[in-house]
Parts: C-alpha cells; structure tokens; sequence
C-alpha cells in the first residue's frame, strides 16, 4: 500500500488543490500555509481526498445505483426529491470506508493528537471539489460535524460527510447551477477544533453585504459555536471597520449593532459524546457585545490581510466570505475558512431605477393626491397608525398611512413600502425620511385621507411630477436602470442630502462629490434616542421613568456622555466613511425645542415655546448654558470622529446663526472643545438661511469657511410663511423673486469673499429653473435628496452646455 495515498497535511495545500481536497481545504491549506506566517492563527489538520470518496464508492459498487437514483431528479417534485436524497445517503454510508483509508486517517489521527494533545476535539467538514469558487461557493450545502473526540466519531463522521454529498439541497442547488453530480466529488478537512463555545465566534466580510460597499470589514458575532449564526438561529452583534482608514493607522470601530444573541451553542463535555446542544444566553451577557473592541480590530486585520493574499492570488479584486472563532482555552482568534464572496459582490453598484406604470391608471381608481415626494412606486396594505403605540402591529412592506409622522417612528418608516400623510409640506419629517430611505410618498393628502380604508390595497405613484397620486388596488409598474457610469459629470459640484447612516453605504454609489448636508439630529434620534443634556447631567432628569429608560440605554458604557460620544461619532463616521474621501458637511443639531422634548430625559431640560421654528434652535444653544454641555458632547464626538477614526473629510456646519456676535461664540466654544478652524484641514460652514445672513454676507464670511444656502428656511423667513403650516403651504415658493434675489446676494457675496458656495435646500430639484438660476449665479455645488440627483445632474449639464 502506498503511503498517505489519501492524506494530505495542511502546510502541503494550496489553492491549486481544488481537484484533489475540495475548496474548502485547499483554502484552508492556503490559509495556514501562506497566512498563518504573518501572524493569522489558523488551526492545523488534514485533508481527506477526494480520491478518497471515489473509493469509497468504488469498493461498494455504488456509482451504478446512484445514477439510477439521480437520473430521476429533474422530473420530480420535493417530496420526490427527499426520498432520493435519502436514499443516496443511505447508498454512500452503508458504503463504510476501505481498511486502507481507515489505516491513513487513524495515523494522521494520531499525529494531529500528538501535536495538539489528547483532551483533542476535532471539527470535520466536508469539502466538495466545486466549492468555494469565486461563483458558487456551496456554502451550507455539505455537512460537517463538531466535538469529536475519538477515533471512531472520526470515522463515523467521515462516512456522513461522504453521504452528505447527497443532501437534498446540495442536489437542487448543483441542478440550479448546472454542476454534473457525478463530477462533484467529496473531500473532508478534519481539523483541530477551536473551542468557541466557551467563547464566541461568527462570520466576516470584506464588504457590506447589503450594499456591495467593498471599504469595510463587516463582523458579526455571537457567543458559543458559529453554527447558530450561519443558521440564522440568533440576531447577532454587528461591527463595521472602515479599511482605508484603518491602513492609515485609525484603528477604531466604525460602527457597531448590539444583538439579541438569544441561544449559546455549546459542546457536551464528555469527551465520547459529539452532542452539541444550544443553552438560553443569560440576560445580562446578551446585554454585552461578544467582542472587546481589540478583537473586533485584530479581525479586521485578518480579513483585510486575507482580502490582499486571495486577491493577489486570483488576479483580481476578491471580496472575502470569513468564519473565525474565539478560542475559550487560550483567549486566541483564529480564521477557520475563508471563500470568495459570492453575492453583494456580483450585483452591480452603478445602476439606477425608475419606475413607469405598464398602462395610465383609470381615473376612477384615484384615492387621494398630494405633493410627490421621490420618483418611485410601491404596492402594499395600507396601515393607519395615529401613535407610537400602533406600530409594534407594523408590518413589513406595508403602506404607512397617519396624519403626520415624527422621529421615533424611523424604525417602523424604514419597513414601510411607501407613506402617505394627510398633512405636511415637502419639507416634512414623513419626505424627509421618505427621500433618505428611497421610499415613495404621498404628503398632505388633506381630506383625501376619508377615501382611504385600513387594511386595503393600494398603489403608490411619485412617478408622475410633483402631484403624487394613491390609487386603489396593485396597478403593474415596470423598473428600468441607469447605468451611472454613463451619467456625465457637471463642472458644478453636484452632492446629497443624508441623515441615516444606515442608507449611506447604498448611496455611496451615486455618481456625487460627496455629502452637502449630513443631518446630525438623525443619528441622535435614530441610534441615541436621549437628550444629550440628560446624558450629560442624568443628576438633573425629573422624570423616574426617563432615569430608568436612560440607565438601561447606558448600561454597558462609562457614562452618558461616553455612550453620546461614541454612538454620534460611528453615526457620522459612517457616512464619512462611504463617502471617503470625498467631503461631508455635518450639520450640528438643529432639533426644534419640541423635538429635543421628545427624546428620553428631553422633556426635563426644553422650555414650551408657541412657535419652536423661530425659537430656541441652532447656534443660539451652542454657547448657551441651558445646552452648553450637550454641544461640549456634540464637539466630542466631532473631534474622535475626525481624528481618532481619521475622517479628516468631514467639514462642520452652523446652523441657524442668526448674529454675527453668536457665530463668533459658536466658533470660541469649539475651539476650546478642540475643534479649531484650520487645525487639521477643518472647515466650518454657516448655513445661510436667514435674511440677515444674507444682508451681512460679508462679515459672515469673514468668520466662516464656506455657506449652505437653506433655501427652506430662507424662503419662511423671507417669505414669512410657516412651513409647517398647511394652511399657508400655497404661499410657500422658493421660486418668488424675493428669495431668488436674497440666494443670489448670498452667492455674489461668497463670491466676493473667495469662500465656496452651495446650496442644500429642495429647491433646484424641485424646479428647473432654480436649477438653471443657480447654475448660471456660479453657485460652486448643489445638495439634493437622493432620489433628485440623476434628474438634476441632467438639467445641470444642459444648462452649462447652453
């Protein structure tokens, strides 16, 4: 007999071995032979061949009755179909294993247990030669088992992972991808098990798995073994690392989601039993992350150094698919395999949708119609919510239909297939999020909400101008796409309007110069939930319920003031992070005193103000002692975010400044909170959107490094209509010529004074000849809604043409 005739060692394998051990090893042997010299621990083991199945069937005569059975498998149904995966298996196990083999494996058994030692637990996992390909990687199609501890689980194990080549879904899923079953053959990696289950483990990735975005690493992690996340068993932690910035030396956390982590999958200790069994996470550890912050870098580091080796192996970019476990022995990481990821990176990032009926709905079909907002159309059940309360009955892909909507019903509006509110203007809470989330909706339907019934079906159209329209019933629409590498670039800077970190890696792909208008309040609202000034003095809450809900939100961090500090830097430092390195504007928080109430602990630091859009609001609070140490908070955050996590893109932006003495205050605190103007590369910009912005252009320029023209709030101002009023909503008009003639003194005045000006209110989206107004004033960028950007970008282009 010729020796190791069907065992290969780790240190002999690479990715050119696909044929002989399957992909899952030859990426294993890739990885401990070329990657654990760098300093990436990888476990040691060894292949099981694929010549190794072959003789397995060979030596039982198994090829002929498994044709028969396979041949079958085109023309039956599922049920069909389990049987003759059953007894495919039941085929290959009866087959056993030929004593030669069984010879080979007993003896790498034992030498794997002389280096590792004899309390060894082993993993043994099956290796299909077409697997993890940069195509199709037969993830999750083949099993592998876990916690054997003795030579004859390891055999037992060997023959259900050769059977396994034979499960129902690996049979449908080589029919869905036209592999022949017959030329797919099993090889095994057993390998030392790393005892996760006392620790934590999960999957990575070198890219965002929704968005295709590929300059992050994406971790997520749970306690115990990593089969209840590939599973989808439990909601686990999630982590961002920006890789750019990372390189450079930032090593921080980009962004992090706290998981329920419900079950721990967990070994039987008993060193004869190959039991695993899932034991309920305690509340007080799922209340914990999985990681420590150190970890969650080293992975990071791991996979971006894996992404460069596979990479340069292949030829060419390759995002990676990454499983790793926490070592509850030694406190150590390792990589346990690594594949080309197979999906968000095929789908294309440089496509855009819009959407046309198949034929003009009937008139009588018409419900309600008030302003459009998007260009989309979306179908569903329409849901009346009139309080907080109701949306815990929300469900997914439903039409979200109330009077007005307000930020604490984000999570739900971001389920939503479409909105619709019987009041508000386009510059609404309910088409703010609308645009931001990519979602259609129809606002200030007025009295066209008494046609609309819960619970009916109905067809949302912001397809056909600035009327948008609720039809009865599904109407068929059809969606075409852009490919944005054809869309032509203007001289004027063309950039977006986002608040919502979790849109921004999606959006990244705009054909953009990056983010005009980045809404803190968003961040604070979405994933802070709390008053700054209650995080900052929690000694000051009068309400006992907010002390608790505050406490609770806390829990795992320092202080409040840590907590604030570290949620509204990732917040911000994710979209800095999608845009990098192109610029965004933040907005410091321009919450309205009402607003701020509604936060936790809010309600014990606002004062009740008639008219809260012309009251204490922007700049006024920054230097002001009813708020000074949440703007400390704010800067903060700022700070680590340019700083410590290198996102040195990111400009500051004042709003609502309404007197130079203020801006000069506002500047003064953020130096002394360690936001110098110039230090670093920082700019400051002043929003202009008050008259006397505009009337003292100069010396406002004087005192900051560039202007936003809010044509939102200028036009109320100018104008004197509440644009929150739908009463006087027909006498709001960016287009009179009063505003236009106070944007075009802003932007002559910014001229003269050599700073950039830009503009980040609804207007020039839209009315085109806003558009074609400022393009013509000079005006050097234009900040629109998402959704407008591709619209624009073609006025703005004819315009400079003409």
């Amino acid at each position: 007999m010729k020796e190791n005739r069907y065992i290969r060692w780790f240190d002999t394998i690479g990715l050119d071995d696909i044929a002989d051990v399957g992909g899952k090893t030859a990426s294993l042997g890739e990885m401990y032979r070329s990657l654990a010299p760098q300093g990436i621990r990888v476990p040691n083991g060894f292949a099981i061949t694929s010549a190794a199945y072959r003789a397995v069937l060979d030596s039982a005569g198994a090829w002929e009755p498994l044709r028969k059975l396979i041949a079958d498998v085109p023309n039956v149904d599922s049920a069909q179909l389990g049987k003759i995966a059953a007894e495919s298996r039941k085929i290959v196990y009866e087959a056993g294993l030929p004593d030669d083999l069984k010879g080979e494996i007993t003896k790498a058994y034992v030498q794997l247990c002389e280096q590792y030692g004899p309390q060894l637990r082993l993993a043994v996992r099956s290796s299909a030669t077409a697997e993890d390909l940069p195509s199709a990687s037969f993830a999750g199609q083949h099993e592998s088992y876990l916690n054997i501890g003795d030579k004859d689980g390891l055999l037992d194990a060997c023959r259900r992972c050769f059977a396994s080549l034979f499960t129902e879904r690996a049979i449908s899923y080589r029919e869905r991808n036209g592999f022949d079953h017959f030329k797919v053959y099993l090889a095994i990696a057993v390998m030392k098990m790393v005892r996760s289950d006392h620790a934590s483990s999960g999957v990575m990735f070198t890219l965002d798995t929704d968005s295709g975005f590929p300059d992050v690493v994406f971790i997520n992690s749970a306690f115990g073994l990593g089969e209840n996340i590939v599973q989808g068993a439990v909601d686990p932690d999630e982590f961002y690392v920006h890789k750019p910035t990372f390189e450079q030396g930032h090593r921080c956390v980009l962004r992090r989601q706290l998981g329920a982590k419900q079950q721990t999958l967990v070994c039987d200790e008993d060193l004869n039993s190959q039991e695993l069994h899932n034991i309920e996470t305690p509340d007080a550890r799922r209340r914990h992350y999985s990681l420590r912050d150190d970890e969650i870098l080293t992975l990071a580091g791991y996979a971006i150094t894996t992404e460069k080796h596979y990479s340069e192996k292949r030829g060419a970019p390759c995002p990676m698919d990454i499983e790793w476990a926490k070592d509850g022995d030694d406190e150590q990481l390792y990589l346990l395999q690594a594949r080309p990821e197979t999906v968000a990176s095929q789908k294309p990032r440089n496509v855009l949708q819009r959407y046309k009926f198949h034929s003009k709905p009937d008139s009588q079909s018409l419900l309600a119609k008030g302003r459009a907002i998007g260009t989309g159309i979306a179908s569903g059940k329409l849901r009346r919510i009139d309080s907080v309360e109701q949306l815990a009955d929300f469900e997914d892909g439903e039409v979200l239909f109330a009077e007005s909507t307000s930020p604490d019903w984000g999570p739900a509006m971001r389920r939503a297939a479409a909105l619709v509110t019987e009041r508000g203007g386009r510059t609404c809470h309910a088409a703010i999020v609308a645009r931001e989330f990519g979602i259609p909706a129809v606002v200030g339907i007025g009295d066209g909400g008494r046609n609309l019934t819960d619970g009916e079906s109905v067809t949302l159209s912001c397809a056909e101008g600035d009327v948008g329209m609720v039809y009865a019933g599904e109407i068929p629409f059809d969606v075409t796409t852009t490919e944005l590498d054809n869309v032509p670039r203007p001289k004027t800077k063309m950039m977006i309007n986002l608040g919502s970190p979790e849109q921004a890696f999606r959006l990244s792909a705009l054909p953009c110069d990056g983010v005009g208008l980045a809404r803190m309040e968003f961040i604070v609202n979405e994933h802070i939930k709390a008053h700054p000034m209650a995080l900052a003095c929690p000694d000051k809450i009068e309400n006992d319920d907010d002390k608790q809900k505050l406490s609770q939100l806390i829990e795992n961090y320092p202080s409040g003031a840590d907590f604030f500090i570290e949620k509204l830097s990732e917040g911000i430092g994710t979209i800095a992070a999608a845009f990098y390195p192109r610029p965004v504007i933040v907005r410091t928080s321009d919450f309205k005193t009402n607003e701020y109430a509604r936060l936790i602990g809010g309600a014990s630091f606002e004062p009740r103000e008639e008219n809260p859009m012309l009251g204490f609001r922007g700049a006024a609070r920054y230097a002001h002692e009813a708020y000074a140490d949440g703007f400390a908070l704010e800067c903060a955050a700022l700070k680590r975010a340019r700083e410590t996590m290198g996102f040195t893109n990111i400009k500051v932006m004042i709003p609502f400044c309404r007197r130079i003495p203020e801006g000069e205050r506002v500047l003064q605190t953020m130096s002394a909170h360690g936001l110098q103007p110039g230090s670093n590369d920082l700019a400051v910009y002043v929003m202009c959107e008050i008259p006397n912005n505009v009337v003292q252009i100069d010396a406002f320029s004087q005192l900051f490094d560039g202007i936003s023209i809010g044509s939102n709030d200028l036009t109320q101002l100018v104008l004197g209509v509440d644009r929150d009023s739908d009463i006087v909503a027909f006498d709001f008009d960016e287009r009179d010529p009063g505003v236009l003639e106070m944007i075009r003194q802003a932007v002559e005045g910014a001229q003269r004074n050599k700073i950039p000006a830009g503009i980040c209110g609804e207007a020039p989206s839209n009315y085109p000849e806003v558009a074609e107004y400022l393009v013509k004033l000079g005006i050097d960028s234009i900040s629109l809604s998402p959704d407008a950007l591709l619209r624009t970008i073609e006025k703005v282009v004819a315009i400079e043409k003409s």
